[in-house]
């Protein structure tokens, strides 16, 4: 009886959080317009990813910093993207943070680091976006607004990129490892993801053209989070150019975008 109840006063809530955040149809054709890789899903896809982004809106607080306004169409754009990866995971996976502060542009933050010799070197940074356990998220909506022509270089999108790191952090750590079902699973993760990255940073120290951005040689952490920018934004490539690596994200992310994509999506009008 009582879990009849839960489950009502659930399904309620989300009826209610639908109805007030729903996307309008010329904000939605807005993003779609924006962000191609997202419109060559399937309908049925956009139909899930446009109720996500409503769910989305409702449970997280946007705020804009140094004077940024946070319009619908900012909070549209994060929401949409930020939602791809957990299409079908369910938004739970976000459940750890709720505050996304928004900058015009990239912000310069302070760094340091200790040397082998026990020096604290200082430095500064511009950062994108940054994710951090617990929140807030931080993204520069200059980072957002055009999506880099397809081909015409590595992948970048700095929303799946911290998001990513969203995911990465459920287990605890922030070490390319997202939150697996069991030691076999996370081992089997292991066999993957390491060779991959060691090969791709081999690429990157010979100069070479890559799909995943060179900045993935950073550590195995930011590798995750590069290669899901690629798996999202150019599933056909990064099929092509990295089948193992696509098919360990496939079974993660539980998608099959390369197979998912359509090149002349219909209009989505109705709010799911």
């Amino acid at each position: 009886m009582l879990r009849r109840l839960l489950h009502a006063w659930q399904g309620r809530r989300e009826r209610s959080q639908l109805t007030r955040h729903a996307v309008p149809d010329a904000l939605w054709e807005l993003t779609l317009a924006r962000y191609p890789f997202i419109a060559r899903r399937s309908a049925a896809d956009r139909a899930t990813l446009r109720r996500l982004c409503s769910l989305f809106l409702a449970r997280k607080e946007f705020h804009g910093a140094g004077g940024f306004q946070v319009t619908d169409e900012v909070a549209v754009a994060v929401a949409a993207q930020a939602c791809l990866p957990v299409l079908t995971l369910g938004l739970e996976a976000y459940d750890g943070f709720v505050g996304i502060v928004m900058h015009e542009s990239q912000v310069v933050a302070p760094r340091e680091f200790m040397d082998e010799d026990g020096v604290v070197h200082e430095y500064e940074e511009e950062l994108a976006g940054e994710a951090m356990e617990g929140g807030p998220l931080m993204l520069a909506w200059s980072e957002l607004q055009a999506d880099p022509a397809l081909g015409a270089g590595p992948v970048y999108n700095v929303v799946i990129h911290e998001f990513a790191h969203v995911l990465d952090m459920s287990n605890g750590a922030s070490d390319g490892i997202p939150a697996l079902p069991s030691a076999q699973a996370v081992q089997a993760w292991i066999d993957i993801i390491d060779p991959a990255w060691a090969q791709f940073c081999e690429c990157v120290d010979a100069g070479e053209d890559t799909l995943i951005d060179p900045y993935g040689a950073e550590s195995v952490e930011e590798f995750f989070a590069v290669a899901t920018e690629a798996f999202f934004v150019e599933p056909a490539q990064m099929l092509r150019l990295h089948p193992a690596l696509y098919k360990l994200f496939a079974e993660f992310y539980q998608q099959d975008p390369a197979a998912g994509d359509t090149q002349h999506p219909d209009t989505d009008r109705a709010q799911a």
